[in-house]
């Protein structure tokens, strides 16, 4: 008698790969410009492939599927400047140009995408402005249809004669947009209508005004969405906010350099995915990333230590989805750092891994399930 096998569930293992894309500037000529890495399990990098003819893609973003990179593209240019659209095949990690629009912004510095891949803005810092742009399902940009532009100075004569939007973050439900105007010492904020074509609207009267002088840049939000940090790149210092309907209410500003200088120039920030430790990295003299302790009752931060960059002038830095890594685009001295992440101190070490580029601007890490 034949006795068939038993049949069972079936043990199917599911390869994951985690990419790195990496936007740079090319001295405003084409280039390689956007590279893709793989990264392993000990941190070590693999190149996988790079975009062709492209300048300046200083700063990228992923859809929130994945499927799509965007990037800021001919900034520092004498045109305004443009963002491109690229398809990304998570089995060939190759990036394939789809189209690009220009903002009429001049040196957009900064892109967000919507959750539903509907809406892209951008960022323009010399233009002290933003672009908001159609998203098609095939991941193509249409002309943008409204280009909001503000006004303002501050106190520094040099880097504050106008408005200098420096990035555009969406609070965590999206029904606001949080864009830190650094030439007019600004937090702008906008509410946002995802299904209306009047998507933005700018609420003047709920700016909030930050120290003069201080030149705020980039805004992050903690996972549990009551509380926002900002970094202040002209002054050195991060600011912590409750954030209540659109409305921010300042809890604390402490400094991110270890200590006084002529000039300061914060540069990014990010919230571990748990949720317990806050990194901001500083340019210039210390070339460091500072990390702080959250209070995830209070919002309040903690120093905890800083970490030398290993290079110079770390301008952007990314922590990997598993909070294992913190890895440093060094723009001037052409290197990517690997850190591990120690999740109970929030401490860095560096992994032994690095790679070198020419002037990495932008990092960002995604994990794509095959």
């Amino acid at each position: 008698m034949f006795i068939g096998a038993c049949k069972g569930p079936v043990n199917q293992s599911v390869h994951k790969t985690t990419y790195l894309f990496i936007g740079s500037y090319t001295s405003g000529k084409p280039a390689l410009g956007i590279y893709v890495y793989t990264i392993d399990s000990a941190g070590a990098l693999t190149k996988v492939s790079n975009t062709q003819n492209i300048a300046n893609p200083s700063y990228v973003i992923l859809s929130p599927d994945g499927a799509h990179l965007y990037a800021c593209t001919e900034t520092r240019m004498h045109n305004a400047g443009s963002i491109s659209a690229f398809s990304f095949d998570s089995i060939s990690g190759q990036l394939s140009f789809i189209n690009k629009q220009p903002t009429d912004g001049e040196n957009p510095v900064y892109i967000t995408e919507n959750k539903t891949s509907q809406w892209l803005i951008s960022a323009n810092y010399t233009g002290g402005s933003v672009s908001v742009f159609p998203v098609n399902p095939d991941g193509s940009l249409q002309p943008h249809i409204r280009v909001i532009q503000y006004s303002g100075s501050s106190i520094n004569e040099d880097r504050q004669d106008s408005a200098h939007i420096h990035s555009v973050v969406f609070s965590p439900n999206e029904d606001y947009l949080f864009a830190p105007d650094l030439g007019a010492d600004k937090i702008r904020i906008l509410t946002f209508y995802p299904m209306t074509t009047s998507d933005l609207k700018a609420i003047t009267s709920t700016d909030f005004e930050t120290t003069p002088g201080s030149g705020p840049r980039h805004i992050t939000f903690h996972p549990n969405g009551r509380y926002a940090y900002c970094n202040e790149e002209l002054s050195g210092t991060v600011s912590a906010y409750t954030c209540i309907n659109g409305k921010l209410t300042a809890i604390q500003r402490t400094a991110s350099y270890a200590g006084n200088q002529e000039e300061y120039h914060c540069a990014d920030i990010h919230v571990s995915p748990d949720g317990r430790f806050l990194y901001s990295s500083n340019r210039e003299e210390e070339h460091s990333i500072t990390i702080f302790s959250i209070d995830t009752t209070t919002g309040l931060l903690t120093l905890v230590g800083r970490q030398s960059s290993l290079g110079i002038h770390p301008r952007n830095f990314v922590i990997d989805p598993t909070g294992r890594f913190l890895l440093v685009a060094n723009q001037f001295s052409n290197n990517i750092f690997v850190f591990k992440r120690d999740a109970p101190t929030g401490l860095l070490t560096y992994t032994g891994n690095h790679i070198n580029i020419p002037n990495p601007s932008c990092l960002q890490i995604r994990t794509y399930a095959k």
